[in-house]
């Protein structure tokens, strides 16, 4: 049965989650929250830069695949600051309501 983009975000943020509190080692997930915010923060910005760069001179595929690393990082953000997609949701929610 194919995933909807939604299934997809909710399961990889409760995998995210749960390496927060049940942290494995050898986890990339995992090295990220024991080294903190800034390391988080830092990890955006390179991913900013390089979907930046892929949207200005790759190919799609390639824009798809950093766009995809800097959710991803985005989302290990949101766990660690404990902001559910829920909070996300209602947010763009109240901001793009039809009226």
């Amino acid at each position: 049965m194919k995933q909807t983009m939604s299934t997809i975000l909710q399961d990889l943020f409760n995998v995210i989650q749960d390496r927060k509190v049940n942290p494995r080692q050898g986890s990339y997930t995992c090295r990220l929250f024991a080294a903190g915010e800034n390391e988080i923060l830092k990890k955006i910005g390179e991913e900013v830069v390089e979907t930046i760069v892929a949207a200005k001179g790759e190919d799609n595929e390639r824009l798809v695949y950093e766009v995809a690393d800097l959710l991803y990082h985005t989302l290990v953000l949101l766990a660690y600051r404990d902001i559910e997609l829920a909070d996300l949701e209602e947010e763009l929610t109240r901001r793009f309501k039809p009226g």
